[in-house]
């Protein structure tokens, strides 16, 4: 097995997976952002007919992280589902996968802008969280010490060598860090698109972008727009 890079932020040590997903070893604890369950189902219901199996994908690669990590918590950090009515849309396969997961580890629910009120899924739902001297969130926030968020998913473009790549990333300097969406069919955002400009000190950035099947630190110098 590849050995998974150790991401250093804020005082602590991270593994970035090429889920999207973010280990906190010290913490036992498994961080991910933007998981948009049932974005389908929701489309669905306005007339756009597109298949429904992005939860089920979401969850496969949710208990695949589980396993691999061995964590006992598990922290979404907002958007975890698509709509504030979205988990009543679960099939009753996605349900009760759902409910095993709750079941196995601690789950912890973050508000997001697409739900933010509680749910009736297991777990605890909260606005947003403190935890070991770091701030856990839905939305990045502008002069953060310590903050790690998702909302915007980010994504980098590089140019080497004539070939031109554009995957979701990790990105930080190490006073805020924003997380890949998670969601099987989520979008992304490229980094150096307006939505990021002033939330962090480009001099001390790091970005660690997704791969197959590992991550990759890339110099911000060969990012591009686009």
């Amino acid at each position: 097995m590849t050995e998974t890079p150790i991401l250093r932020f804020a005082g602590h040590n991270f593994e970035p997976l090429p889920s999207g997903a973010l280990h906190w070893p010290g913490q036992q604890t498994l961080l991910v952002a933007d998981l948009h369950l049932e974005k389908m189902s929701s489309f669905a219901r306005r007339g756009q007919m597109l298949p429904p199996y992005d939860t089920g994908m979401t969850l496969a690669r949710l208990e695949a992280d589980l396993r691999r990590t061995g964590a006992k918590r598990l922290i979404s950090l907002g958007d975890s589902f698509h709509r504030a009515d979205a988990s009543s849309l679960l099939t009753h396969s996605d349900r009760m996968r759902l409910d095993a997961l709750t079941d196995i580890v601690d789950c912890i629910w973050l508000s997001g802008n697409h739900d933010p009120a509680p749910h009736a899924i297991g777990g605890t739902c909260l606005p947003e969280l403190e935890l070991a001297g770091l701030t856990l969130t839905h939305e990045p926030r502008r002069g953060a010490a310590g903050l790690i968020s998702g909302h915007l998913h980010p994504a980098a473009h590089i140019h080497i060598e004539g070939r031109s790549t554009r995957r979701p990333c990790f990105v930080h300097d190490n006073r805020l860090m924003i997380l890949p969406a998670y969601g099987a069919s989520t979008g992304s955002i490229n980094i150096m698109s307006p939505a990021f400009i002033g939330l962090f000190n480009w001099p001390g950035l790091e970005v660690t972008m997704l791969g197959r099947d590992r991550t990759y630190p890339v110099s911000p110098k060969r990012l591009v727009r686009g």
